[in-house]
């Protein structure tokens, strides 16, 4: 039976990491841990917990540091996550069984993000062979891609599969945790530098691309996601990242029909189709706002077949039933969006006004209070304002 290494490297994660590894290791038959200079209890949780730990000086490239970690494996598989990850119970189950073909080079995992509305899920080659030539590439957004390709065109025997099942949660992307680590700055940089020697990688275009749009540096983002697509070669999953992007950035600039356009490329890419939902979410946002409601109404019924729980998919369509006058129709979406999500401010909010249009005064007021306590956290302003309305409107004292 082939034996599985898990490979995690590591700074100052002693909140995450075991919660991490409590997830892998009843299906691993090692844990390696690379710290690269933790000051807080990491090392002593990761050693208690049955994790062999090395030590490495961070250098600025997570590729560099991943290879490294790759050093100490034993196992015939490689799994690799990082502390802020937990392997869920499905992905265990499926992943015994998609390293039982010897075929098998790679397998890519869908992972959920945990706190992303827009687009939730990912997908990672997180699972592969502890082959000699399999090494990550790249400083940030380091992945075994570019060498498992470059193996598979030597010995075409080679294949790469991927698990239906949503196999890791990632809680990294949460606004907290992206502040608190500096992530955006962090990956700017390593991809800057990068780009600067590499300017023809079309998926270091996309990545940086789409953080100066987050940046609002939209003429940049724009310029490295055109460069993305004029070097981007036959990867569907690449190109649908870059067609994305740069709807997006169209978007940005108010040009509604290249958006659209962008969207509808994106969308005709054969890629896993939990992958698309922010494609499909956003075009049925531009098709609302231009008053194309059916069309919108469509675009977010399509997400809801692929993945029924896409909170915002549900609260878009309250918003098309709401401005169609269908307030009960509109209710049972929020409530639905909220079933999913139930921090969902907007949600709560639009509640409060339609149970208000209804005559429901006290199911109004308690659907504004969630939204207030919510948005208190989340945007301060927001809440102030809505108090201050429903204060106006004698809702509140």
């Amino acid at each position: 039976m082939s034996k599985i290494s898990f490979c995690a490297i590591v700074k100052n994660e002693e909140k995450s990491l075991p919660q991490c590894l409590e997830t892998v290791r009843n299906l691993v038959d090692e844990m390696i841990v690379l710290d690269t200079g933790s000051t807080d209890k990491t090392v002593e949780i990761a050693s208690e917990m049955g994790a062999k730990v090395y030590h490495f000086a961070w250098c600025d490239n997570f590729a560099t540091a991943r290879n490294e970690a790759l050093k100490y494996v034993q196992g015939d598989w490689i799994l690799v996550l990082d502390a802020d990850e937990r392997l869920t119970p499905d992905g265990v189950s499926q992943i015994k069984d998609a390293i039982a073909n010897p075929q098998t080079l790679a397998i890519n995992l869908v992972r959920y993000e945990v706190g992303a509305a827009q687009s939730p899920y990912s997908l990672v080659s997180r699972l592969f062979r502890n082959h000699p030539d399999l090494q990550f590439s790249r400083p940030y957004h380091a992945s075994i891609d570019d060498s498992a390709i470059a193996l598979i065109e030597k010995e075409p025997h080679w294949q790469i599969t991927s698990i239906s099942a949503i196999a890791i949660l990632h809680y990294g992307y949460q606004p907290g945790e992206i502040a608190a680590k500096d992530k955006l700055n962090r990956a700017k940089k390593a991809m800057e530098a990068f780009l600067a020697t590499n300017p023809q990688d079309a998926y270091v275009c996309s990545k940086l691309g789409a953080l100066y749009l987050q940046e609002n540096r939209i003429e940049e983002g724009f310029e490295l996601l055109q460069q993305g697509l004029k070097f981007c070669q036959d990867e569907p999953l690449l190109q649908f990242e870059l067609h994305y992007h740069f709807a997006n950035a169209y978007a940005r600039k108010g040009d509604a029909n290249q958006a659209a356009k962008q969207y509808q490329a994106a969308l005709k890419q054969p890629i896993l189709p939990k992958l698309k939902l922010g494609a499909y979410n956003n075009l049925g946002s531009l098709l609302q706002n231009s008053g194309e409601l059916n069309l919108s109404e469509r675009m977010y019924r399509e997400a809801l077949k692929i993945d029924p729980k896409f909170a915002i998919a549900h609260y878009n369509l309250g918003m098309i039933y709401k401005n169609k006058g269908q307030y009960q129709d509109a209710i049972a979406f929020y409530q639905k969006a909220l079933k999913f999500d139930a921090n969902y401010a907007p949600a709560h909010q639009n509640l409060g006004v339609l149970w208000f249009k209804l005559g429901d005064i006290p199911n109004s007021i308690e659907a504004f209070k969630d939204a207030i306590a919510l948005y208190q956290e989340s945007n301060p302003p927001e809440a102030q304002r809505l108090t201050e309305s429903l204060k106006e409107m004698g809702l509140l004292s």
